[in-house]
């Protein structure tokens, strides 16, 4: 393959790129070395048997979880950039810290349309009302607070976690995420905590693929997470709290929960469902379906009319 062939395939356009929606949602990956060959990324681990290697599909890729011993190279955290692909890294206790990646593609719709949902307080609690709504299947009477909204969530939730505890005969069950005390949890709480972090992960991902900001929450807030944690909740009573509660008996939690979560992600095509979620919570009104961004297209602002081209000189000239 010739350099000027390697270059072009390093960058690529918009329209090589896979739709968010049609992305593997995450993959996990400790104790590997990885790096990038004229061939792609791979990650490569020292075994008796010599250097093992397998070769990662990151374009399709929305959220890389590096847990401990893993090593990345320079080269490849520039591949990943260029994809959009957002790299958490997952620390013992379950620290995590994120680096997301907002491609410059991107128009600002539907940014926009969150920010001027979250702006003003009576369509930001419009949004968590429907947000509480989508989660529980149940409608919300007309007047509540987001403090008895917050009471409703808190009551179904333990009734959810009554429900499982009796389901999988697990005894008493209290939510408890200590990072100081990681490997005293009960398989639960681990499984929990890491099921957490890999759906944050891919959440993540998805909010910055569509261009809107993580920080502005309608639930949470004063993290720059809070979008995040919010549209993340609205799947953890039908996927990753059973799951979570399934392994109870399990040796290692913390394995088993991401083999099985990827699985389920696949099965319940996830990531086409945030993207419709977001897009639905936004904009309930006006949904459309989703495509891919117009690269290259910049507007100017107008209080009046709204955008107007850009690149357009609008200077009237006082000889003509």
């Amino acid at each position: 393959m010739s350099a000027n062939a390697r270059q072009r395939l390093a960058a690529p356009t918009l329209a090589m790129l896979p739709r968010v929606a049609d992305s593997l949602s995450f993959l996990y990956a400790d104790i590997v070395r990885i790096v990038q060959d004229d061939t792609g990324v791979l990650a490569q681990v020292d075994t008796p048997r010599g250097t093992e290697r397998v070769y990662l599909s990151t374009a399709a890729l929305s959220c890389l979880l590096l847990g401990p011993g893993t090593s990345i190279t320079h080269r490849v955290l520039s591949t990943l950039a260029r994809h959009g692909t957002t790299v958490v890294c997952v620390g013992s206790g379950g620290v995590r810290c994120y680096a997301g990646i907002t491609p410059t593609s991107l128009t600002t719709s539907w940014l926009e349309k969150q920010v001027r949902c979250w702006a003003d307080d009576n369509s930001r609690l419009q949004v968590a009302v429907r947000m509480y709504e989508q989660r529980f299947g149940e409608s919300v009477p007309d007047g509540t607070t987001l403090a008895q909204l917050r009471g409703m969530e808190g009551q179904r939730m333990k009734a959810l976690y009554r429900l499982l505890a009796q389901k999988y005969r697990t005894g008493k069950f209290r939510r408890n995420y200590d990072p100081d005390a990681w490997d005293s949890q009960d398989p639960v709480n681990l499984a929990l905590s890491a099921a957490s972090a890999c759906l944050y992960g891919v959440v993540h991902a998805v909010v910055l693929a569509l261009g809107c900001s993580p920080a502005l929450g309608f639930v949470h807030n004063g993290t720059q997470h809070a979008f995040v944690y919010d549209v993340a909740d609205l799947y953890k009573a039908k996927v990753t709290v059973p799951l979570a509660f399934s392994l109870s008996t399990s040796a290692q939690p913390e394995r088993d929960v991401r083999r099985k979560l990827r699985e389920e992600f696949r099965l319940l095509k996830l990531m086409p469902t945030i993207v419709t979620d977001i897009q639905r919570l936004l904009d309930p009104d006006n949904t459309p379906r989703q495509r891919q961004p117009d690269a290259g297209i910049i507007s100017l602002w107008d209080p009046e009319v709204g955008a107007v081209p850009s690149g357009v000189n609008y200077g009237s000239d006082p000889w003509e």
